[in-house]
């Protein structure tokens, strides 16, 4: 069981290729790629969404690093995953960065953990898939920047100290006004709403 104190922010990506040459000249280190199938549990009432908190089972395949053709999402018999509670967002109104608390659990077993979730009374209610690509910077060794390519488009996650977040993204060509501070469960909501489709599951067409 692992808890802590999460800073981060997400950027739009418009140019991935321009993207891997920046991080390629600032000499980023790449960790791999993975294909992570996100379900998210909540009360019959949504009790966990009404107060902006998250309960979460992610799945990790490994996959091709970015550039590659993505196929559709290939189920393997793995049952390792991560469970994840992330609870309200802190911070004053109108801050450039998400802040909450973060607590995570790796189990053995996911059948056996979305069982005893079913016995308390939780429900999956929403499903997400992305290609996610790990990438550290030597001058940064606290923050974690992941590139990730969702069915809504490509974006940045950069989580750690705020100033190594502001510094990061400065170098890669962003500013403060870029930050996002929303889930992809609300990027998500925002896309559907804009293309005038009913919401369902954030997932890469078969």
């Amino acid at each position: 069981m692992k808890a802590k104190r999460e800073i981060e922010v997400k950027l739009r990506v418009a140019d991935v290729r321009g993207l891997l040459r920046t991080l390629s000249r600032l000499r980023a280190q790449c960790l791999g790629c993975v294909h992570e199938e996100n379900t998210l549990f909540d009360t019959k009432q949504r009790d966990f969404q009404r107060q902006g908190s998250i309960l979460r089972i992610r799945q990790e395949h490994r996959a091709s690093l970015p550039g590659k053709k993505r196929g559709p999402s290939r189920r393997t018999k793995q049952r390792e995953g991560l469970l994840t509670f992330k609870g309200l967002v802190a911070g004053q109104r109108g801050e450039k960065y998400k802040v909450r608390e973060e607590i995570e659990h790796r189990t053995a077993s996911i059948p056996r953990l979305k069982r005893i979730l079913r016995e308390l009374g939780l429900r999956p209610w929403f499903r997400y898939e992305k290609y996610r690509t790990r990438y550290r910077l030597a001058a940064l060794p606290r923050l974690e920047m992941d590139l990730d390519e969702t069915p809504i488009g490509v974006f940045l996650e950069l989580e750690g100290p705020k100033r190594a977040i502001d510094r990061a993204a400065k170098e890669l060509g962003y500013t403060k006004s870029d930050y996002l501070t929303v889930s992809y469960l609300e990027l998500y909501a925002s896309d559907c709403l804009a293309q005038g489709r009913k919401p369902g599951n954030m997932v890469f067409k078969s």
